[in-house]
């Protein structure tokens, strides 16, 4: 059995690499699309939507309902993207503790 000493420098090593995984998932951008690009939008890591773009022909008169559907396909498409992406970091970040359930760790 490993001594104490050698568990608590390999839980501080993961806590380090979960809060660098926490800023790469910051800064991280996932672009969404719908409609074949017609709509497409940007998320931030922190799932905040930062831009939007809607082809000019979508605004058609009576297209609403198409619209406001192509946004939120567009929008899971991107909540989907970041999601793995950030799963991704964070077993990466968890190394061999990945899966376990440590209290003060997420779970992923």
């Amino acid at each position: 059995m490993k001594d104490l000493g050698s568990i608590m420098k390999q839980a501080q090593a993961v806590q380090q690499r979960m809060a660098e995984a926490q800023e790469k998932i910051s800064a991280l951008e996932v672009i969404g699309t719908a409609g074949g690009g017609a709509v497409s939008l940007t998320l931030r890591g922190s799932g905040a939507l930062v831009k939007l773009d809607i082809e000019a022909g979508l605004m058609a008169p009576g297209e609403s309902d198409m619209v406001a559907d192509l946004v939120i396909a567009a929008h899971a498409d991107a909540k989907r993207q970041l999601d793995a992406q950030q799963e991704s970091l964070m077993r990466e970040a968890a190394g061999p503790l990945a899966g376990l359930n440590i209290p003060g760790l997420p779970k992923f």
